[in-house]
C-alpha cells in the first residue's frame, strides 16, 4: 500500500499497492483457507445507488503468516467466468495518476519494476483513474478470476475518481489510525494506492512479473511504517468502493474473486516485507554531500547513506526530503555502485513538483534525506555478450549512464551504443560526462539528439542492425512509448527490451 506517498483523503491513492486477507460472507470454493480463530470485522457495503446494503459484512482476518516460510498461496478459480474485459494497454501510460498502467514485461520491467525511473515526471493531481485498457500480449487464456475481475473494472471506468474518493473516505472513517500514514496534503497523487491494487488485480494471471512487482511493492512499504495488520483494512476499503460502484456487475461471484485476488496479493507483499525486514532497514538516512546546479533546473545531487547500501546499476530508488514528509518520489541512481559508498542522482524540478523542487532548489551539502529500498529490473545481464542500445532522454540519461559504468567495471568489450536525447543543446546538461566515456572505452558510441533537429526513432534507424542487441530505455513516458514501438518495428524482441515500469514512472513527477 503505497498510499503514504500521497493521496487526498477522498481521492487519493499512492505509488505502491497493498491487500490484506478476508473472509467473505461465504467461503469460495477452493478460496485460501483461513486460520483458525481468526478474527471477524464487520462492515455494511453500500449497495447500488449508494444506499447501505444492511448486513453484508465483508470481514477482514488476519494475514494467515508474516514470514518467508510461508508460501504464497495459489490463485482459486471462481465458480464461474464471466467474460473479460480488456483493459490497459502497453507500456503502461502514467504511472499513479493515469489510467492503470500495463503489467510489467518480463525483464522489461515488472509492473513497476519495468520501466526506467524518469527521475520525476511531471505531477499536476491527476484525472481519475481510466478504465483498464486491455493488456498488450495476453499470453494464456484468462483465468476465471480474472475475467470478473476486468469485468468489474469496466463496470466503474467512468466513476474512476468516485471510487477513489470513496476509497479513501471508507478507509479513513472506519480506521482514522491510518490517516498518519499517509502526507497531510493527499491531492497531489491521488489515486496511487487504489490504481496500484486494481491494476495488481488486473494482471493477477501473470504470475512470474505480478509476484516480483509485489514483492518489491512490500518492501517498498516498510518505509511507511506499513504493517501487515493494516492489509485487511485497505481490503474492506477496496470492496465496499467496488460494491458501491460497480453497480451492474458486483454480485457474490465478483466478490469472491476480489477476496481471492486482493488475498494472494496482499500475503505476497506481507511476506516479502517480513523477508526484508531480516537483512535490511526499512529505509536509511543520508546526507547531501554535493549539489551541482547543471541548469537552473537540474541538479546532480550525491549523497552519503548512513549504512551500505546494496543496489544494480539500473535501478531506482525513492526519496522522501525533510521538507514534505511522507511524500516519496523515484529517482535512478546516476552511476554504478561505488567503493566508497556515495549514490548520485540527477534531479529535475518540474512545476508544481514539491519534491523535485526542494531537492533542486532547497537542498544543500549537510542536509538529510531518506532512502527507500533499491528497485527496478533495467540491469545488464552479464551472462551474454550482446550488445547494448540504450536511449536516454532528458534526465534519463542519469541510469544509462549507470549501465555504461557497469558494463566498463566488469570489463566487458560488449558494443554500446547510447542515443541521448533533449529539446535543445542546452538541454545535453550531462554530455561532457558521456563524451568523456566514449573516450576511454572504444566500444562506446554516443549520439546526442536534440529533439527538432532529428527524432529519437528516426537517429535510432540511422545506424544498427540492432535485432541482435538488448535495448534499454530511460525517460519520459511519451519516450519509452514512442520508442518501445520504434525498437519493435527494428526487429527487437519484446522480451529483450528493458524499461522501467511507466507506471512508477509517473509516479515520480513530483
Amino acid at each position: 500500500m503505497d498510499a503514504p506517498t500521497t493521496t487526498s483523503a477522498d481521492n487519493g491513492t499512492s505509488d505502491d499497492s497493498g491487500g490484506g486477507w478476508f473472509k467473505p460472507r461465504r467461503k469460495p470454493d477452493a478460496g485460501p483457507q483461513q486460520p483458525p480463530g481468526a478474527d471477524q470485522g464487520q462492515g455494511r457495503i453500500p449497495g447500488p445507488g449508494g444506499a447501505a446494503r444492511p448486513s453484508r459484512p465483508v470481514t477482514a482476518i488476519r494475514p494467515v503468516g508474516t514470514g518467508a516460510s510461508r508460501p504464497q498461496p495459489a490463485q482459486p478459480q471462481p465458480p464461474q467466468a464471466a467474460e473479460p474485459q480488456p483493459r490497459r494497454a502497453e507500456p503502461p501510460s502514467e504511472a499513479p495518476h493515469a489510467a492503470p498502467p500495463h503489467a510489467p514485461q518480463p525483464h522489461a520491467a515488472p509492473p513497476h519494476p519495468a520501466q526506467q525511473r524518469a527521475p520525476e515526471a511531471q505531477a499536476a493531481p491527476a484525472a481519475p483513474p481510466a478504465a483498464p485498457a486491455a493488456p498488450a500480449a495476453p499470453a494464456a487464456p484468462v483465468s476465471p478470476d480474472a475475467a470478473l475481475i476486468r469485468r468489474t473494472l469496466a463496470d466503474i471506468g467512468e466513476d474512476a475518481g468516485k471510487v477513489t474518493s470513496y476509497f479513501y473516505a471508507l478507509l479513513f472513517t472506519r480506521h482514522p489510525e491510518l490517516r498518519g500514514l499517509f502526507p497531510a496534503a493527499m491531492d497531489t497523487q491521488r489515486d496511487r494506492l487504489l490504481k496500484a491494487l486494481l491494476t495488481a488485480a488486473e494482471h493477477i494471471d501473470n504470475k512470474p512479473v505480478l509476484t516480483e512487482y509485489l514483492r518489491n511493492l512490500g518492501r517498498g512499504h516498510r518505509k511507511y511504517g506499513t504493517q501487515a495488520s493494516h492489509y485487511p483494512a485497505v481490503g474492506e476499503a477496496l470492496l465496499g468502493a467496488l460494491a458501491r460502484y460497480a453497480t451492474s456487475t458486483w454480485d457474490g461471484e465478483s466478490e469472491a474473486a476480489w477476496i481471492r485476488t486482493y488475498t494472494a496479493i496482499s500475503q505476497i507483499m506481507i511476506d516479502a516485507a517480513a523477508e526484508n525486514e531480516l537483512r535490511a532497514p526499512a529505509w536509511w538516512q543520508a546526507e547531501v554531500v554535493s549539489h551541482d546546479l547543471r541548469t537552473p533546473d537540474i541538479a546532480v545531487i550525491t549523497l552519503r547513506p548512513d549504512q551500505p547500501y546494496p543496489f544494480l546499476a539500473g535501478q531506482y530508488t525513492s526519496l522522501e526530503t525533510p521538507w514534505w514528509p511522507r511524500i516519496w518520489r523515484h529517482y535512478s541512481f546516476a552511476g554504478a555502485p561505488r567503493p566508497d559508498g556515495l549514490l548520485s542522482f540527477h534531479v529535475k524540478a518540474v512545476p508544481a513538483g514539491w519534491v523535485s523542487n526542494a531537492l533542486v532548489h532547497r537542498a544543500r551539502p549537510g542536509d538529510t534525506v531518506r532512502l527507500g529500498p533499491p528497485a527496478g529490473s533495467m540491469t545488464v545481464d552479464h551472462t551474454t555478450d550482446s550488445g547494448l542500445l540504450c536511449l536516454g532522454g532528458g534526465t534519463g540519461i542519469a541510469p544509462i549512464k549507470a549501465l555504461v559504468e557497469d558494463v566498463a567495471e566488469h570489463g566487458e568489450r560488449r558494443p554500446v551504443d547510447v542515443f541521448y536525447g533533449a529539446r535543445t543543446d542546452y538541454d545535453l546538461y550531462d554530455i561532457d560526462t558521456m563524451l568523456r566515456l566514449q573516450q576511454s572505452h572504444s566500444w562506446l558510441s554516443v549520439h546526442p539528439i536534440v529533439d527538432g533537429r532529428t527524432q529519437f526513432p528516426d537517429a535510432v534507424l540511422e545506424h544498427g542492425p540492432w535485432n541482435s542487441h538488448d535495448a534499454y530505455l530511460s525517460g519520459p513516458p511519451g519516450m519509452i512509448r514512442s520508442g518501445v514501438d520504434a525498437l519493435r518495428s527494428l526487429g527487437i524482441p519484446g522480451d529483450r527490451i528493458r524499461h522501467d515500469s511507466l507506471e512508477e514512472l509517473v509516479a515520480a513527477g513530483d
